[in-house]
């Protein structure tokens, strides 16, 4: 992380002494962080260049300073303090001065532990928030006609993220598709297209080859269109290929192209958001069973990505009875779900434990048991109030900074 720190400090204060204590908190931070600030001083002309930049209001009666500079500063703006030499004080007149002009701020103040875990989570968040800004997604084909409740927003996520919603005509796809002379693979996916077509049962191995062509052909647009991630009406492809896109996005999310199916943006936008946030593949699942008594519920989905699984093993797509879906075995232990809303004005968040693979046939083909850290919630939001249906199940406790994200755009 690149954390930029800026100092504010009233000539009314002593300043060796200040800079003596300054040296200890700071360093205590430093510390526990890993890494040491950038530090800038007065100087705010490379304000907003990093992956996070922190205010350090060092006394009291710095105050007129903090608003001749105010003009200059965007985004949210973290006011750290040491509550030496009326410092605390000094952020809280701050903070309420940004309140009153409609900004919206934070004073870091209390323990080391506390300053630099908030750190650390606010850098991810400012660092996701600009690596999204400018990106491009792909919507190839409508939404599938069962997603009533999920149709894209693009207005609010332009405005709200910077991204931009693409439509893209699945002709186009399914075109590529069937060309034969396809882009050679890349060498993760060679290694696995070459065990699938060695050890996958026969009915899987038919679908191998028009499998890789449907990959192959949205790698093609993702470098045509400058895509950063995509969803497909891939239903659409039973008919028109015989094939699914179940392999293709499994690898497309594997290599860090956050993809979703049946043309579910706001799942995208859930893969495309944790994917920034965690540095992780994300898995769009089904809830498939809940059992509110005992606060579990199983998911499942033929895509899940490669990179989130122990082991696989290759089926064809469950409701189709064709394709090449993936029977993944993921690591048991923490996973956090994630969902937004099409228009980003909800979200749902939380974490769960992984406690179990099944493998049953009336469902598809990936299947996780997870047992949720709030057992209410499976009533009150998922059989009372949820968003849609598919939701994201990302490894690892992550709540905190999907929470920390929401609330800041």
């Amino acid at each position: 992380m690149n954390i930029a720190l800026y100092t504010l400090t009233s000539s009314l204060h002593d300043r060796n002494a200040v800079d003596a204590l300054s040296l200890e908190f700071l360093s205590s931070i430093e510390t526990i962080l890993g890494y040491r600030f950038d530090f800038n001083g007065d100087d705010f002309s490379a304000y907003g260049q990093r992956d996070l930049d922190v205010i350090f209001i060092r006394t009291g009666g710095s105050e007129g300073l903090f608003k001749q500079v105010f003009p200059t500063l965007s985004g949210n703006i973290l006011l750290l303090t040491s509550g030496k030499s009326n410092s605390l004080a000094a952020s809280l007149e701050i903070l309420s001065f940004l309140n009153q002009n409609g900004r919206r701020g934070e004073v870091l103040h209390g323990s080391a532990e506390y300053i630099a875990g908030r750190i650390e989570t606010l850098a991810r968040v400012s660092r996701a928030r600009k690596e999204l800004r400018g990106q491009k997604l792909g919507i190839i084909g409508k939404p599938s006609d069962w997603l009533i409740a999920s149709q894209p927003d693009k207005q609010a996520v332009k405005e709200k993220l910077g991204i931009e919603l693409i439509e893209i005509d699945i002709r186009e796809l399914i075109g590529l598709a069937k060309d034969t002379s396809q882009n050679p693979l890349p060498d993760y996916a060679t290694g696995i297209v070459t065990g699938l077509r060695k050890d996958a049962p026969e009915t899987v191995r038919k679908h191998v080859e028009g499998a890789v062509a449907i990959y192959s052909a949205l790698m093609s647009m993702v470098d045509s269109y400058g895509l950063s991630g995509l969803t497909i009406r891939c239903f659409d492809l039973l008919d028109a290929l015989g094939n699914t896109g179940c392999l293709a996005l499994a690898l497309l999310n594997s290599e860090g192209i956050p993809s979703s199916c049946e043309g579910d943006v706001p799942a995208l936008l859930s893969m495309v958001i944790g994917n920034a946030l965690t540095g992780r593949s994300g898995f769009q699942a089904n809830p498939s069973q809940i059992d509110p008594d005992a606060g579990r519920m199983l998911l499942a989905h033929c895509t899940v990505p490669f990179n989130m699984v122990e082991k696989y093993s290759y089926n064809t797509h469950f409701e189709s009875g064709i394709g090449v879906a993936i029977h993944g075995e993921m690591t048991e232990g923490d996973v956090t779900l994630f969902k937004t809303s099409s228009d980003l004005v909800r979200m749902f968040c939380e974490e769960a434990t992984l406690v179990e693979n099944q493998y049953g046939r009336d469902l598809c083909r990936t299947q996780v048991l997870l047992q949720m850290k709030n057992p209410g919630i499976l009533t009150e939001y998922f059989l009372r109030n949820p968003i849609g249906n598919h939701h994201i199940v990302f490894s690892g406790k992550h709540k905190e900074v999907f929470e920390e994200f929401m609330k800041w755009i």
